[in-house]
């Protein structure tokens, strides 16, 4: 199959694939394939018409991944019910959870971005970096197959598996003290902004929770999610005693 239209690979750019490569430890037939793979919507349309993105490689990559942790959990944990591997997989396949992992083998070294998502920090963005992720899994498999695809997601994933089964993983604490708010006091957390600091591309969230008439936090993120994020696991903690 050839890859859509990839961006143009120069000399110097193939010699980055090419570390890239070695330092994953996976190899391309077509380098045209893992360059898209770090083709960000704003570098694309930046390139005009010939250049494509690398969105649909995340959304085939995104249904490979998901086939890959699903056999392993099913094969890993057979006593387990569906719900157990289910929640497993969500936390594994999580944006938190490849954006690590992008970090990891330094994907925010490769991708090619445009000038505004560049200076408002897209480099370092955690859903960027998770989205392309799941974009060069997806290329990989167009290019080398199953087999090979299976693999590259098993060697970076099985560790954050064992994160989850071992209960090191980062937490949902939205989830779970949701989920303690609804039985201890049958009713919900209430999330409030509190303020926003710094300039547009560069803010932080100052967000508290309010449960059961007690104010909690704040807790701050960059966004508000992360702040609520934060803000959850500062009441989770202090409800249930789990304190670190």
């Amino acid at each position: 199959m050839q890859p859509l239209d990839a961006p143009p690979i120069t000399a110097e750019r193939k010699r980055e694939l090419q570390l890239f490569e070695k330092h994953v430890g996976i190899r391309f037939r077509k380098l045209e394939f893992l360059n898209l793979a770090f083709s960000h919507r704003s570098f694309a349309n930046e390139q005009g018409t010939n250049v494509d993105n690398n969105e649909k490689l995340e959304f085939l990559g995104d249904s490979v991944l998901g086939l890959v942790v699903s056999e392993y959990l099913f094969a890993l944990l057979p006593d387990k019910a569906e719900g157990d591997l289910a929640r497993v997989k969500s936390f594994v396949v999580s944006e938190d959870s490849l954006a690590e992992i992008a970090r990891k083998i330094k994907v925010d070294n490769y991708i090619l971005i445009g000038k505004g998502e560049e200076y408002s920090g897209g480099r370092n963005k955690k859903a960027i970096l998770a989205d392309c992720m799941e974009a060069i899994i997806g290329s990989f498999y167009l290019d080398s197959g199953f087999k090979a695809a299976r693999s590259f997601v098993l060697k970076y994933l099985i560790p954050e598996i064992n994160k989850v089964l071992e209960n090191r993983h980062k937490k949902d604490y939205k989830t779970l003290l949701q989920e303690y708010v609804q039985k201890q006091f049958k009713s919900y957390p209430r999330y409030s902004l509190v303020k926003k600091t710094g300039p547009d591309h560069d803010r932080t969230f100052w967000i508290e929770v309010k449960i059961d008439g007690k104010v909690y936090g704040p807790g701050k993120g960059k966004n508000k999610k992360e702040a609520e994020q934060h803000a959850a696991g500062l009441a989770y903690r202090k409800l249930t005693g789990e304190e670190g």
